[in-house]
């Protein structure tokens, strides 16, 4: 199975005029995109996420503030990321439990290759560990 991993955009731009953050599918988008969606206004530590996907990939990038990424792969492997710059994002194969811990008014978008189904989340973890057995 494939291990997240972080993934740089192209930034351009300068203080005087502002910048401008690059993500183009087949370039440093590893999937097509079919839903796209923002956090926003999570208290400061709060932790959201708590689930895995059977076959949706995301890319999760913190556009504003801290996000402290800590995935989980069925095998037990855990890796922790910081995101706190707009131009890194996170890759989340599928398989992966993942929760996030938000801090400094952070703001999330994610990219996903599916469009919403309730039958791709692994919402518990106990139902996770047996699903990947």
């Amino acid at each position: 199975m494939e291990l997240p991993y972080i993934i740089n955009f192209q930034h351009t731009g300068s203080a005087e005029f502002g910048f401008l953050d690059i993500a183009e599918v087949g370039k440093n988008i590893p999937f097509d995109v079919k839903r796209l969606f923002w956090t926003h206004s999570v208290p400061n530590g709060v932790t959201r996420g708590h689930h895995a996907h059977k076959a949706t990939q995301q890319i999760l990038i913190a556009i504003e503030g801290t996000i402290h990424v800590t995935t989980e792969m069925p095998c037990g492997e855990i890796m922790k990321f910081t995101l706190s710059s707009s131009t890194q994002g996170i890759y989340l194969p599928p398989h992966v439990w993942h929760s996030m811990d938000y801090y400094n008014d952070a703001v999330q978008i994610v990219f996903c290759s599916a469009h919403f189904s309730e039958a791709d989340y692994l919402r518990e973890y106990k139902d996770y560990k047996e699903y990947y057995k």
